[in-house]
Protein backbone atom coordinates (compact mmCIF):
# COMPACT_ATOMS: atom_id res chain seq x y z
CA UNK A 1 0.00 0.00 0.00
CA UNK A 2 1.17 3.66 -0.92
CA UNK A 3 2.35 5.76 2.36
CA UNK A 4 0.32 8.37 0.95
CA UNK A 5 -1.38 9.48 -2.62
CA UNK A 6 -2.37 13.16 -3.43
CA UNK A 7 -5.58 14.27 -3.07
CA UNK A 8 -8.19 13.35 -4.97
CA UNK A 9 -10.84 16.37 -6.82
CA UNK A 10 -13.95 16.08 -5.43
CA UNK A 11 -16.69 15.12 -7.38
CA UNK A 12 -19.67 17.29 -7.90
CA UNK A 13 -22.83 16.69 -6.17
CA UNK A 14 -24.50 16.46 -9.17
CA UNK A 15 -22.43 15.76 -12.25
CA UNK A 16 -22.94 17.52 -15.30
CA UNK A 17 -20.29 16.09 -17.94
CA UNK A 18 -18.89 12.22 -17.78
CA UNK A 19 -16.17 10.57 -20.01
CA UNK A 20 -15.89 7.16 -20.52
CA UNK A 21 -12.60 6.25 -21.82
CA UNK A 22 -12.53 2.85 -23.47
CA UNK A 23 -9.95 0.55 -25.28
CA UNK A 24 -11.76 -1.62 -27.45
CA UNK A 25 -14.79 -1.25 -29.38
CA UNK A 26 -16.14 -4.62 -28.39
CA UNK A 27 -16.10 -3.68 -24.68
CA UNK A 28 -17.97 -0.20 -25.76
CA UNK A 29 -20.67 -1.48 -28.48
CA UNK A 30 -23.20 -2.52 -25.80
CA UNK A 31 -23.25 1.53 -24.09
CA UNK A 32 -22.59 2.87 -27.61
CA UNK A 33 -25.91 1.45 -28.34
CA UNK A 34 -27.73 2.16 -25.32
CA UNK A 35 -26.07 5.88 -24.99
CA UNK A 36 -27.11 6.50 -29.00
CA UNK A 37 -24.28 9.46 -28.95
CA UNK A 38 -23.43 11.07 -32.15
CA UNK A 39 -19.83 11.04 -33.25
CA UNK A 40 -17.28 14.09 -33.02
CA UNK A 41 -14.30 14.58 -34.92
CA UNK A 42 -10.97 14.69 -33.07
CA UNK A 43 -9.15 18.34 -32.82
CA UNK A 44 -6.49 18.97 -34.96
CA UNK A 45 -3.67 18.52 -33.21
CA UNK A 46 -4.74 15.39 -32.30
CA UNK A 47 -6.06 14.40 -35.86
CA UNK A 48 -3.56 11.24 -36.54
CA UNK A 49 -4.81 8.84 -33.55
CA UNK A 50 -7.16 6.23 -33.62
CA UNK A 51 -9.37 7.44 -31.35
CA UNK A 52 -12.81 7.48 -32.08
CA UNK A 53 -15.35 10.49 -29.88
CA UNK A 54 -19.08 10.58 -29.47
CA UNK A 55 -21.05 12.89 -27.06
CA UNK A 56 -24.73 12.14 -25.99
CA UNK A 57 -26.62 15.08 -24.34
CA UNK A 58 -27.76 15.33 -20.93
CA UNK A 59 -31.49 13.81 -20.32
CA UNK A 60 -33.32 13.82 -17.44
CA UNK A 61 -31.92 10.73 -15.95
CA UNK A 62 -27.70 11.34 -16.89
CA UNK A 63 -25.38 13.53 -17.73
CA UNK A 64 -23.54 14.34 -20.70
CA UNK A 65 -21.37 11.38 -21.73
CA UNK A 66 -18.40 11.83 -23.75
CA UNK A 67 -17.72 8.39 -24.88
CA UNK A 68 -13.90 8.30 -25.96
CA UNK A 69 -12.89 4.47 -27.26
CA UNK A 70 -8.93 4.05 -28.34
CA UNK A 71 -9.85 3.07 -31.80
CA UNK A 72 -7.86 0.44 -33.99
CA UNK A 73 -4.13 0.33 -34.43
CA UNK A 74 -3.28 1.35 -37.82
CA UNK A 75 -0.16 -1.33 -37.98
CA UNK A 76 -1.44 -4.03 -36.40
CA UNK A 77 -5.25 -3.65 -36.89
CA UNK A 78 -6.47 -4.83 -33.51
CA UNK A 79 -7.82 -2.83 -31.21
CA UNK A 80 -5.37 0.16 -29.17
CA UNK A 81 -5.84 -1.84 -25.78
CA UNK A 82 -2.52 -0.83 -22.69
CA UNK A 83 -1.45 1.84 -21.37
CA UNK A 84 -0.11 4.59 -24.32
CA UNK A 85 -3.45 4.58 -26.32
CA UNK A 86 -5.26 5.26 -22.84
CA UNK A 87 -3.12 8.12 -21.99
CA UNK A 88 -2.88 9.63 -25.42
CA UNK A 89 -7.12 9.18 -25.44
CA UNK A 90 -7.31 10.75 -22.18
CA UNK A 91 -5.51 13.90 -23.15
CA UNK A 92 -7.79 14.32 -25.94
CA UNK A 93 -10.76 13.93 -23.71
CA UNK A 94 -9.42 16.68 -21.50
CA UNK A 95 -8.34 19.44 -24.17
CA UNK A 96 -11.46 20.09 -26.51
CA UNK A 97 -11.57 22.97 -27.85
CA UNK A 98 -15.19 23.28 -28.37
CA UNK A 99 -16.69 21.86 -25.54
CA UNK A 100 -15.98 21.71 -21.39
CA UNK A 101 -13.90 19.37 -19.86
CA UNK A 102 -15.57 16.71 -18.20
CA UNK A 103 -16.41 16.37 -14.35
CA UNK A 104 -15.70 12.86 -13.73
CA UNK A 105 -13.63 10.34 -16.05
CA UNK A 106 -14.50 7.01 -16.25
CA UNK A 107 -12.34 4.26 -17.61
CA UNK A 108 -14.42 1.30 -18.15
CA UNK A 109 -13.61 -2.02 -19.25
CA UNK A 110 -12.92 -5.18 -18.64
CA UNK A 111 -10.66 -7.42 -16.37
CA UNK A 112 -9.08 -9.69 -14.57
CA UNK A 113 -9.56 -10.98 -10.96
CA UNK A 114 -8.49 -14.04 -8.91
CA UNK A 115 -9.77 -16.37 -7.21
CA UNK A 116 -7.39 -15.53 -3.82
CA UNK A 117 -9.60 -12.19 -3.49
CA UNK A 118 -12.56 -14.02 -3.69
CA UNK A 119 -13.65 -12.76 -7.36
CA UNK A 120 -15.55 -14.28 -9.52
CA UNK A 121 -16.69 -13.85 -13.22
CA UNK A 122 -18.91 -11.04 -13.83
CA UNK A 123 -18.06 -9.36 -10.68
CA UNK A 124 -18.14 -5.59 -11.45
CA UNK A 125 -16.07 -3.19 -9.43
CA UNK A 126 -15.92 -0.01 -8.79
CA UNK A 127 -11.94 1.36 -8.10
CA UNK A 128 -11.14 2.24 -4.75
CA UNK A 129 -9.43 3.41 -2.69
CA UNK A 130 -6.42 3.87 -5.63
CA UNK A 131 -4.59 3.16 -8.80
CA UNK A 132 -1.58 1.23 -9.46
CA UNK A 133 0.60 -0.39 -11.98
CA UNK A 134 2.84 -3.50 -11.55
CA UNK A 135 4.72 -3.85 -14.17
CA UNK A 136 6.84 -0.85 -14.10
CA UNK A 137 10.30 -1.51 -12.27
CA UNK A 138 12.81 1.65 -12.15
CA UNK A 139 15.06 0.68 -9.79
CA UNK A 140 17.11 3.91 -9.69
CA UNK A 141 16.62 6.34 -6.65
CA UNK A 142 13.86 7.82 -6.36
CA UNK A 143 12.15 6.52 -9.81
CA UNK A 144 10.15 4.12 -8.23
CA UNK A 145 7.55 6.06 -6.99
CA UNK A 146 6.83 6.89 -10.79
CA UNK A 147 7.07 3.59 -11.55
CA UNK A 148 4.21 2.30 -8.79
CA UNK A 149 2.10 4.95 -10.43
CA UNK A 150 -0.08 5.10 -6.80
CA UNK A 151 -3.00 7.57 -7.76
CA UNK A 152 -6.37 8.26 -5.88
CA UNK A 153 -9.40 6.89 -6.82
CA UNK A 154 -12.64 9.20 -7.15
CA UNK A 155 -14.90 8.01 -4.47
CA UNK A 156 -17.97 6.22 -5.51
CA UNK A 157 -18.16 4.16 -2.57
CA UNK A 158 -21.64 5.10 -1.75
CA UNK A 159 -22.66 3.68 -5.52
CA UNK A 160 -21.27 0.39 -4.48
CA UNK A 161 -23.60 -1.27 -2.91
CA UNK A 162 -27.00 0.13 -5.10
CA UNK A 163 -25.14 -0.99 -8.07
CA UNK A 164 -24.00 -4.65 -6.75
CA UNK A 165 -20.28 -3.52 -7.23
CA UNK A 166 -17.42 -4.30 -5.54
CA UNK A 167 -14.79 -2.30 -4.69
CA UNK A 168 -10.88 -2.66 -5.25
CA UNK A 169 -7.38 -1.21 -6.34
CA UNK A 170 -7.48 -1.71 -9.92
CA UNK A 171 -3.84 -2.54 -10.96
CA UNK A 172 -2.58 -1.39 -14.71
CA UNK A 173 0.17 -3.22 -16.41
CA UNK A 174 0.76 -3.56 -20.56
CA UNK A 175 0.92 -7.72 -20.38
CA UNK A 176 -2.48 -10.23 -20.47
CA UNK A 177 -0.79 -12.57 -18.20
CA UNK A 178 1.29 -12.18 -14.99
CA UNK A 179 4.39 -12.93 -15.01
CA UNK A 180 5.83 -13.87 -11.66
CA UNK A 181 7.79 -10.70 -10.94
CA UNK A 182 4.19 -9.07 -11.43
CA UNK A 183 2.56 -11.19 -9.05
CA UNK A 184 5.25 -9.79 -6.11
CA UNK A 185 3.96 -6.40 -7.08
CA UNK A 186 0.60 -7.36 -7.53
CA UNK A 187 0.46 -8.65 -3.94
CA UNK A 188 2.17 -5.34 -2.79
CA UNK A 189 -0.16 -3.23 -4.01
CA UNK A 190 -3.09 -5.05 -3.34
CA UNK A 191 -4.33 -5.59 -6.70
CA UNK A 192 -7.91 -7.22 -6.84
CA UNK A 193 -8.37 -6.24 -10.40
CA UNK A 194 -6.24 -6.45 -13.15
CA UNK A 195 -6.61 -4.66 -16.57
CA UNK A 196 -4.21 -2.50 -18.73
CA UNK A 197 -5.23 0.98 -18.88
CA UNK A 198 -7.08 2.80 -15.58
CA UNK A 199 -3.70 4.24 -13.87
CA UNK A 200 -2.72 5.37 -17.47
CA UNK A 201 -6.40 7.32 -17.23
CA UNK A 202 -5.45 8.22 -13.80
CA UNK A 203 -1.90 9.71 -14.17
CA UNK A 204 -2.96 11.89 -17.08
CA UNK A 205 -6.45 12.88 -15.24
CA UNK A 206 -4.27 13.56 -12.52
CA UNK A 207 -2.59 16.32 -14.40
CA UNK A 208 -5.40 18.29 -15.29
CA UNK A 209 -6.96 17.94 -11.71
CA UNK A 210 -10.41 16.21 -12.50
CA UNK A 211 -11.44 13.10 -10.50
CA UNK A 212 -10.89 9.46 -12.09
CA UNK A 213 -12.90 6.29 -11.31
CA UNK A 214 -13.28 3.05 -12.90
CA UNK A 215 -15.71 0.06 -13.61
CA UNK A 216 -14.28 -3.25 -14.50
CA UNK A 217 -15.75 -6.59 -15.60
CA UNK A 218 -13.93 -9.25 -14.78
CA UNK A 219 -13.71 -11.67 -17.22
CA UNK A 220 -11.27 -14.16 -16.60
CA UNK A 221 -9.93 -15.39 -13.30
CA UNK A 222 -5.95 -15.11 -13.02
CA UNK A 223 -4.86 -17.85 -10.75
CA UNK A 224 -7.27 -20.24 -12.51
CA UNK A 225 -6.20 -23.39 -13.96
CA UNK A 226 -8.22 -21.86 -17.27
CA UNK A 227 -5.70 -19.93 -19.57
CA UNK A 228 -6.49 -16.17 -19.71
CA UNK A 229 -7.29 -15.55 -23.11
CA UNK A 230 -9.53 -18.49 -23.33
CA UNK A 231 -11.51 -16.83 -20.40
CA UNK A 232 -11.02 -13.92 -21.63
CA UNK A 233 -12.56 -15.23 -25.15
CA UNK A 234 -16.02 -16.83 -23.30
CA UNK A 235 -16.68 -14.33 -21.28
CA UNK A 236 -15.70 -10.88 -22.52
CA UNK A 237 -19.49 -10.64 -24.73
CA UNK A 238 -21.09 -11.38 -21.15
CA UNK A 239 -19.00 -8.82 -19.65
CA UNK A 240 -19.43 -5.88 -21.84
CA UNK A 241 -22.94 -6.20 -21.02
CA UNK A 242 -22.44 -6.24 -17.54
CA UNK A 243 -20.57 -2.76 -17.98
CA UNK A 244 -23.28 -1.24 -19.93
CA UNK A 245 -25.44 -2.67 -16.81
CA UNK A 246 -23.86 -1.10 -14.58
CA UNK A 247 -22.51 2.30 -16.57
CA UNK A 248 -25.80 3.19 -17.46
CA UNK A 249 -26.77 3.24 -13.76
CA UNK A 250 -24.17 5.11 -12.03
CA UNK A 251 -24.62 7.71 -14.92
CA UNK A 252 -27.86 7.90 -13.55
CA UNK A 253 -26.71 8.07 -9.78
CA UNK A 254 -24.21 11.05 -10.20
CA UNK A 255 -26.78 12.91 -12.10
CA UNK A 256 -28.64 12.94 -8.88
CA UNK A 257 -31.78 11.09 -10.45
CA UNK A 258 -31.13 8.25 -8.19
CA UNK A 259 -30.03 8.68 -4.65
Amino acid sequence: MPESLPTEPVIPRSVRRVALVMAMEVEAAPLRTALDPTAIDLPGWAAGLPARLAVAPATGRRPEVLLAVNGVDPVSGVACVGTTAAALTTQVVLNLDDRPRPELVLSVGTAGGWVRAGARIGDTFLAWPHFSCHDRRIPLPGFQALGDGDLPAADLRSHAAPLGCRLGIVTTGDSLDESPTDRVRILENGGEVKEMEAAAVAWVCHLHGVPVGAVKSITDLVDSPVATPEQFTDNLAAASASLRRTTMALLERLSGATT
